[in-house]
């Protein structure tokens, strides 16, 4: 019998990782688009509410996507697990790309009303039970053709191709942007999601050629596939259990610390610190370009020292370093309002009674109070604020710095604003570039910590015969429930108290409560055997 030829046995490993990740990027890529496009989106399919609630509006849809997604786990799931990782994760693309392409031939509310949304966030759904399947496929596919010792580094690349995803949609949007210019918001954002109909054909031919994992297939002839994958899953509590330390000790964790790098750090940019859109992808791009490599190495390093100790480090070091990061983050992108903040800071002082919370979910209320009528200009103007309760009653008045306003007076608010300091938006001639990438990067390096080893202890830690559907509800529960809804709670957060950074006390807590739970509940894997798992 001849022996096996290591150079052969190298390019077919290769030819694995290659295959399964380019076809996650792709996915990641129709996926990631429309938060890439979200400010624009709220324009074309929300335009019949207020802008702070249209934004809310296209952030929820948004978020839809991963709502679904651990339905799509549940679903796709149990399918890989009863016939086979390479064909459910081939449905699962074609899903994928024919959604995504779909959005861009919707017609917009301007066209067809609240029938636009609709279809909107129906597309979203789907987009979302397709990851729901693609990310547990990829990473068990990987995993089980990967050698001893080489789990991490293997599926590290799995790892990377969420923030390879989102490299390519920022590119070819800023591609986009520069090809139809003053046209982009008009149609041309429409480009993206159609560009992605020749992924799709590149990542299905790909994705043909594979073979089906040694250890399904050495599972599939001794005749071990489960019948009923979600019963074995859920149904008994010594597996159950481990699902439950598997959320909630890292992956809800993971989640935010991954949105908050690549997706949260956008909108605060451009949202809340008024950056030009352009200039806030092309540093994020840098950021990414520079930080995706570390997906790789952290899961190459955890097979070297263990799972455990990387993941716990990344959570401590979000914990403790949000807040420091963001704050460094404004200083350095928008100086102008952050020295204006503290120099002359903006309180307004009104009866609790008379403010509400202003998100309207069906455009019909009317915020006319006088403390609405000046939130709302101040969240308009991306204005940072305070809020100070007093009696029962009282008008409503605004400090800034020294200045007094009694009342809802625009006029009195724009020249006291002015006056103060406060930049309509940020002066990109300002904008330290260097510090604001070096910021990024941090951010997106606590990511790869929680990230890189995350594939391989969700393999490691579920039996082969139910591991596609045990390993997938966790992590899109986290990814879909804790990290999609990032964005939108936080958003929801700053525009209802006025400090821009209290939304990061989401973040937080979610990375302090996995921080505990993965001390006392997660055991080391790093060692186990996935053909006698």
């Amino acid at each position: 019998m001849a022996a096996p030829d290591p150079a052969a046995a190298g390019r077919e490993e290769r030819k694995i990782i290659f295959a399964s990740s380019l076809g996650t990027v792709f996915e990641w890529y129709d996926f990631f688009l429309y938060g890439a496009l979200a400010a624009i989106i709220s324009k074309q399919f929300f335009a019949g509410v207020n802008d702070t609630t249209a934004f809310i509006f296209a952030l929820m849809a948004f978020a839809a996507g991963f709502l679904v997604r651990p339905f799509g786990a549940l679903v796709f799931g149990r399918l890989g697990d009863m016939i086979g990782r390479k064909y459910t994760f081939l449905m699962t693309i074609v899903l994928m790309g024919l959604s995504t392409f779909a959005v861009g031939l919707l017609p917009t509310y301007g066209t067809i009303g609240i029938a636009a949304p609709v279809m909107l966030v129906c597309l979203r759904m789907l987009q979302g039970l397709a990851l729901g399947g693609e990310y547990g496929g990829a990473a068990t596919y990987v995993a089980e053709h990967a050698p001893p010792g080489k789990r991490g580094h293997h599926t590290g690349w799995i790892q990377s191709t969420a923030t390879l995803g989102l490299l390519l949609s920022l590119l070819v949007v800023l591609a986009c942007r520069y090809l139809t210019g003053d046209q982009f918001e008009v149609w041309g954002w429409r480009l993206p999601f159609l560009l992605s109909v020749v992924l799709l054909g590149i990542s299905t031919w790909i994705r043909m050629s594979l073979h089906e994992s040694p250890s399904f297939s050495k599972m599939k002839a001794e005749g071990k596939t489960s019948k009923s994958p979600i019963r074995e899953s859920f149904g008994s509590w010594p597996n159950l259990k481990i699902v439950l330390i598997a959320l909630f000790s890292i992956n809800a964790g993971q989640a935010v610390t991954f949105y908050a790098a690549q997706f949260y750090v956008l909108f605060f940019l451009t949202q809340i610190l008024k950056m030009d859109a352009a200039q806030a992808n092309t540093l994020l791009i840098i950021s990414v370009v520079i930080g995706a490599p570390f997906f790789v190495f952290f899961g190459w390093l955890s097979d070297r020292v263990g799972r455990k100790p990387i993941l716990l480090m990344g959570l401590l070091l979000a914990t403790v370093l949000y807040f420091p990061l963001f704050k460094a983050l404004s200083h350095y992108a928008n100086p102008q309002i952050d020295a204006a903040s503290r120099q002359s800071p903006i309180t307004v002082m009104a009866d609790p009674a008379t403010c509400t919370f202003q998100f309207d979910p069906v455009g019909k209320a009317k915020f006319d109070s006088p403390c609405d009528k000046v939130k709302t200009f101040l969240v308009k103007a991306g204005l940072p604020y305070s809020t100070e309760k007093v009696a029962a009653g009282t008008n409503v008045a605004v400090t800034i710095g020294d200045k007094r306003i009694d009342g809802y007076d625009e006029a009195a608010m724009r020249a006291a604003v002015t006056t103060a300091g406060y930049p309509a938006k940020a002066d990109a001639s300002q904008v330290n570039q260097p510090m604001v990438v070096l910021i990024i990067v941090a951010l997106i390096l606590i990511a790869t910590m929680t990230y890189g080893p995350l594939a391989a202890v969700m393999v490691e830690l579920f039996p082969t015969r139910i591991r596609y559907t045990s390993m997938s509800l966790p992590y899109h529960i986290g990814n879909g429930w804790f990290g999609g809804f990032l964005p939108t709670v936080s958003f929801a957060l700053v525009v209802y108290t006025g400090d821009i950074f209290y939304g990061l006390w989401y973040p937080v807590i979610v990375t302090a409560v996995s921080l505990v739970v993965n001390i006392f509940f997660l055991k080391e894997t790093k060692d186990v055997d996935l053909d006698n798992a």
